[in-house]
């Protein structure tokens, strides 16, 4: 139920920045309430996920150095679009890149915006079934272990701290949901 219109007014717009992925801007707004405020944000180009389920229960992640927080993660394969593209077409090239698999069959189960108060990226989060394992062709920035692993081993891992990536967790939930039958997949 919407009883109040929470929207904010952009009264001007800088671009601060504009690298090879991310944008950033400084917008001046007015508020609802009639005052003034700055709003600082990223414009990002999306990005997809895959739970891959390979057919003896295990999953597969990747095990992969992050920059920006200067540690190793494990994390669901993932990637960004490119503008314009497919969101299946590009989960699709990044699993084969990433990890050498090729799904045959994916369902789509949800979006998620991971960072809404500071950037607008949105992900697609896909179930990848009937698993073939081809040739990995990682992209030459790109250096990863992909890991297999049950579904029980990945959810302590959460527990454990060892996994902190959200696109992650909110994946594994749902594989968890989906293994206990607690959710149907269509599609």
């Amino acid at each position: 139920m919407k009883d109040q219109d929470f929207s904010e007014q952009c009264q001007s717009s800088h671009n601060v920045f504009a690298g090879k992925m991310l944008k950033v801007y400084r917008d001046e707004v007015i508020l609802p309430n009639g005052h003034r405020s700055t709003r600082e944000y990223i414009i990002h180009p999306g990005a997809v996920v895959a739970i891959p389920w390979l057919a003896d229960g295990r999953l597969v992640l990747e095990r992969q150095y992050r920059y920006s927080v200067r540690q190793e993660f494990l994390e669901l394969p993932a990637g960004k679009l490119t503008p314009g593209e497919d969101p299946l077409a590009a989960m699709q090239r990044e699993l084969l890149e990433e990890t050498g698999y090729v799904a045959n069959r994916w369902h789509r189960l949800c979006r998620l915006h991971p960072c809404i108060g500071y950037a607008n990226e949105e992900m697609t989060l896909y179930l990848a079934q009937d698993l073939t394992l081809t040739k990995q062709n990682l992209d030459e920035d790109e250096l990863l272990e992909v890991v297999e692993m049950s579904l029980d081993e990945a959810m302590r891992a959460i527990q454990s701290g060892l996994i902190t990536d959200a696109k992650t967790m909110v994946g594994l939930f749902w594989a968890e949901k989906w293994a206990r039958g607690e959710w149907v997949l269509e599609g």
